[in-house]
C-alpha cells in the first residue's frame, strides 16, 4: 500500500564518560580529566514535497540514529552522533504505537521542510572531571550513556489536493483527470481500476491546482466496505469536491444521494464541503436521448451541476474553471489550518542510565 507504511525508529544511545587522569612528565598529581560522552543523534520525519507516496517504506522500515562516540581523557567529550532524516511526503500524518496497540497523534506533516522529531537521542554520560568537587577531588565514576528512544510509527498519507473528484465505481474519474492534466491514471471498462489515488495539475490559463482522483465510493464505504477507509481519508483535505455520475445509470439520483451520504456519514460536515455536480458519459447514444430527463431530475439538487463528456471533452473545461472559481473564493477544509502550531507527543524513553546515575567505569588511571 503506497498511502500507509509502518515503522521502527530508534534515537542514538549517548556515549559513556571515561574515567581518566592526568599522567604527563614532571606533574606528580595530575588531576582527572576524564570527558563527556557525546549525546546521541535523534531521528526526524521532513516534509519533502517532491514525493508523492509512502512506497519507499515498503523496502525500509527500520531507521536508527548514529550513537554518540565515547569520552576520552584530557577531557575531550565524544562525538556527538549525526541526526537522521527521514523524508515523507505532503500530507502524511504519523501518529504512535502505544503497547497495547492503540494510536497517539503526534503531528501532520503538511510544510515542505517541516521537521518532526520522532525519537530523541540519548545524552551522553558524564566523565570524571565533571564529577570534582570539594569532597571528592579523585572521583573514580563515570556516567553510562543514556539510551535513545524509541518508537513504532504508523504513517499514513492523506493527499492534500485542491479538487477531488468523488462518485461510484466506473463513472469516469480516471478518464476525466487524464484528460485535464497529465496523469495516467489506469482507466478501463470495469470497476475499481483506481486502487490507489491519483493526483494531476490542471493549468486554465495562468493559474492551475492539484486535481485527486479518488477511488470510487460504494454503499457502506464509511464502515469500510469496498476500499472504504484507505481512499474515504484522503477527501479530508480537499477543498473542493466534484462529484461526478455516470449518465448511463438507471438509478442516477439515487447514487448521488448515496454518495453524499456516505461523505456525511464519514466526517461529519464534509456533505457541505464546496461541491459541483457532473453528469458523465453524454456522448453515449442512451445518454443523449434521456439528457432533457436528466436536466430536469438535476434541477431539484440546489447544486451546481455540468453535462460533460470526459472521453471527447465536450463540456470538461467550463466544469474545470468553475472548480477553479470556487477554489478562488478561498477556504480552507475542516481542522486544516495553515501555520497552526503542531502538538508534538514524544516517545517515551526506552531506559537506561541517566548522566547523573553512575557506575564504575574502566579506563586509564594514576595517582590522584
Amino acid at each position: 500500500m503506497i498511502d500507509r507504511a509502518e515503522i521502527y525508529v530508534k534515537g542514538g544511545n549517548g556515549g559513556n564518560g571515561v574515567v581518566s587522569f592526568r599522567r604527563e612528565k614532571y606533574v606528580p598529581f595530575g588531576g582527572p580529566d576524564g570527558g563527556n560522552g557525546g549525546d546521541g543523534g535523534s531521528i526526524y520525519l521532513v516534509g519533502d514535497e517532491s514525493m508523492a507516496t509512502l512506497r519507499e517504506f515498503r523496502y525500509r522500515n527500520q531507521f536508527k540514529a548514529r550513537k554518540g562516540a565515547n569520552g576520552k581523557g584530557k577531557d575531550m567529550t565524544g562525538k556527538r552522533g549525526e541526526d537522521l532524516e527521514v523524508k515523507v511526503p505532503l500530507g502524511t500524518q504519523v501518529r504512535m504505537k502505544e503497547e497495547d496497540g492503540s494510536l497517539v497523534q503526534v503531528s501532520d506533516v503538511l510544510e515542505h521542510g517541516q521537521r518532526v522529531l520522532v525519537a530523541g537521542g540519548g545524552r551522553g554520560g558524564f566523565g570524571n572531571a565533571h564529577r570534582v568537587s570539594s569532597t571528592n577531588q579523585a572521583p573514580r565514576i563515570a556516567g553510562e550513556g543514556e539510551t535513545g528512544e524509541e518508537a513504532w510509527l504508523v504513517l499514513d498519507l492523506k493527499l492534500i489536493a485542491d479538487v477531488g473528484i468523488v462518485g461510484y465505481p466506473n463513472s469516469g474519474k480516471s478518464t476525466l483527470l487524464s484528460a485535464v492534466s497529465h496523469a495516467q491514471p489506469r482507466v478501463a471498462d470495469y470497476p475499481f481500476t483506481t486502487t490507489e489515488p491519483v493526483l494531476g495539475v490542471v493549468d486554465i490559463g495562468y493559474s492551475s491546482f492539484v486535481m485527486a482522483d479518488i477511488p470510487g465510493i460504494i454503499e457502506g464505504a464509511h464502515l469500510g466496505r469496498g476500499l472504504g477507509l484507505d481512499f474515504l481519508r484522503h477527501i479530508e483535505r480537499t477543498r473542493v469536491l466534484i462529484q461526478l455520475a455516470d449518465g448511463g445509470s438507471e438509478t442516477l439520483l439515487d447514487d448521488l444521494r448515496n454518495v453524499e451520504e456516505e461523505l456525511e456519514l464519514y466526517q461529519e460536515g464534509l456533505k457541505e464541503r464546496p461541491r459541483i455536480v457532473a453528469v458523465n458519459k453524454i456522448d453515449l447514444p442512451g445518454v443523449k436521448e434521456r439528457l432533457q430527463g436528466l436536466r430536469d431530475e438535476m434541477e431539484g439538487l440546489g447544486k451546481p451541476f455540468y453535462y460533460i463528456s470526459a472521453a471527447t471533452g465536450e463540456g470538461v473545461e467550463e466544469l474545470m474553471k468553475k472548480a477553479l472559481e470556487l477554489l478562488s473564493q478561498g477556504g480552507s477544509p475542516p481542522q486544516e489550518k495553515s501555520g497552526e502550531e503542531y502538538k508534538l507527543f514524544r516517545p517515551p524513553a526506552a531506559g537506561g542510565l541517566s548522566p547523573g546515575k553512575d557506575k564504575p567505569r574502566g579506563g586509564r588511571r594514576g595517582r590522584a
